[in-house]
This record gives C-alpha cells, structure tokens and sequence, in this order.
C-alpha cells in the first residue's frame, strides 16, 4: 500500500516508515525539519531512509495548505499516518504560536487532504498529555479529558475533536493514539532518558524535577511501533454499541477510535534514572528542583482496548530498551 507519513525525520515517524518499508510498503514521507532540535539528528534519520525502495522524501511544512493540497491530490495515498506535531510541553510557555500554525493548522491540512482524495484510513498521533489533571490511575480512553494543563494537551485535544467532526460529517475512518512516553534508538534528544544519557557521561550533573516523584509509562519504539502499524490496518470503524443517551468519549457512532499506546507498567523516575546509571556504568549526578508547569506527576496507560483490538502487547523490558539506547548514543555520538 503506498502510506503517507507525516514527520517522517520525526524519532516515531523515522521508526515507523522503517517498518513500513520493511514489510514491503511504499512510503512518502514529508517533515520540515524545523530546529525545535538539532535538524541534523533528523537529516542523519532521513539518511537511514534514503535510497531504500519504495521511499521517497519531501521538504514540506504540512502548515502550507496549498502545498499539503497538490501533495494529496498528486499521490493519492491508501493511508496517512500523521505523527507531525510541535512537541513538547514546556516550550509551548515561550512558542505557543508553534503549537497553533502546527498541531491546528497542519492537522486541519491533514484531514482536508484525507477527505478529498479517498484515504482509506487516517492514523494520528494523539498524547497521554491530554488526561492534563486527571489522576484517576490507569488512564482510560473512556474518561472525560477536559482539563489539560499545557498549551500542547490543549491541541492534541482538539485535534481528536476535529478527527471526530470529520469521521462524522464525511465517514473518513480515523484513529488517534495516545502515546505514553516513548524512549529507545535514534530519540527525540528533549526528552528526559535522552538528557540523562548525554549529562551522565558528560559527568554533569542531571536535573530531577519534583524531587524525583515522578513516574511514567515508558514504551519502547519498537513495540509502539508494531502498535501503529496494526491500528492503520485495522480500519476505524462505527461502534455499533455507542449510546448518545451515555457516550463514550472512546468509541462513535462514526468510524472514529481512540486508543491508549503505552507500556501498562508506570516506572518511577528514580528506578528509571537507576537503569540509565546501570547501562552507562556511571552513577548520576542529581540535582533536586521543583516540578515544572505544565507537568503531571504521573502516567499510566489502560491498554486494554488496543490489547483486545489489534492484539498489542509491549514486551521490551525497561533494562533492555535502555541499554538498546545508550548502546545507540555512544556509537552516533561517538561516546
């Protein structure tokens, strides 16, 4: 089938138009390479990709309507898969418009493409961030989640909410996915593992916000990965069993679901920093600060309607995943 893939320079895009490519797909892939962070991590991923059949590569800002417009019509893809966002919580305090002309105004792009040109199915990365001041543990899809607590949750949201307008007004089957903190090879370096790695083999003291009480449901790529790509060939179906007298945020009347990705197993940030020291062989050193705004404590992801659906099940142990990634740092950075 020939997929488009949003942010393809992207740590999950790179990944997951790898494994498309592997199993015989053929994939355009489309990113800005904005300087969020170092664009050469995501030209050094876009090299991985070069020259491997059935890959192909454009420079496009999925912001630019009219570009995003000839760019459906010219390919006419089978599927999209939409991992393009401006990432990150904190940055958006400083870069709120990033947020907008990207996450708004690009995933509108999206589903204006997907509906004009008969996308079969559009797959679009959604955040744990969305479940903002929720702490009803784990979280579920099928909970209320009005109330995030950044400008990036904010987005994510409203981006579900345009998916489910589109699902309805014009049958476009879509899946958003929550992803729960995602670590491994070739990672996103604002990430906390990534910042970690690179301070404690620098002998830098790392930083350790809200004391270290902290915990997150950390999921390996290749195990999101498997999860991405059976959701897109499952496609987004009405549920026959949604009751407008009691709807569930979840399912629709429309060929519209959310789905959780995660680990089901929350790692408190202690035990995780441990597992860092033990895969460098370093110990850390900490410096204790307050939590920081936009911050939630704690993730934990109720899988068990993608576990039920597409048969996901993560099975990459946190020790194996971060050694996998600090064996990765040291041989790219040349540690």
């Amino acid at each position: 089938m020939k997929f488009l893939v949003t942010g393809v320079a992207g740590f999950i895009g790179f990944h997951t138009a790898a494994r498309l490519l592997d199993r015989g797909d053929d994939v355009v892939g489309i990113d800005n390479l904005n300087s969020y962070y170092d664009p050469a991590l995501k030209k050094a991923r876009l090299e991985q990709l070069g020259g491997r059949k059935g890959f192909s590569y454009l420079h496009l800002d999925i912001a630019e309507r009219a570009a995003m417009a000839e760019l459906f019509r010219v390919h006419r893809f089978d599927k999209v898969i939409h991992l393009a966002a401006q990432a990150g919580v904190r940055y958006g305090m400083t870069n709120p418009h990033a947020y907008i002309d990207s996450n708004i105004v690009g995933t509108q792009n999206v589903l204006e493409g997907c509906r004009h040109n008969d996308v079969a199915h559009l797959v679009m990365a959604s955040s744990s961030s969305v479940y903002g001041a929720n702490t009803k543990m784990p979280f579920s899809e099928h909970d209320n989640v009005d109330h995030p607590v950044s400008l990036y949750a904010a987005t994510k949201k409203a981006n579900e909410l345009a998916a489910h307008s589109y699902a309805h007004l014009y049958r476009l089957p879509i899946t958003a996915l929550r992803f729960f903190t995602v670590y491994g090879p070739w990672g996103r370096p604002d990430m906390a593992y990534f910042k970690f790695t690179k301070k404690i083999l620098a002998g830098e003291p790392i930083e350790v916000f809200n004391g270290g009480d902290h915990a997150r449901d950390f999921t390996y790529v290749d195990d999101i990965v498997e999860g991405v790509l059976r959701t897109a060939d499952r496609i987004a179906a009405p549920d026959p069993q949604w009751n407008s007298d009691a709807p569930d945020p979840a399912t629709s009347s429309a060929p519209y679901r959310i789905y959780n990705i995660g680990n089901n197993n929350p790692v408190e940030l202690m035990d995780f920093i441990a597992a860092i020291e033990k895969a460098t062989g370093r110990e850390a050193k900490k410096t204790f600060l307050p939590q920081q705004p936009g911050d939630v404590a704690r993730t934990y992801a109720d899988i068990d309607d993608l576990s039920r659906d597409v048969g996901f099940r993560p099975s990459t142990p946190l020790a194996e995943g971060i050694g996998r990634f600090v064996a990765w740092y040291r041989a790219y950075y040349g540690v």
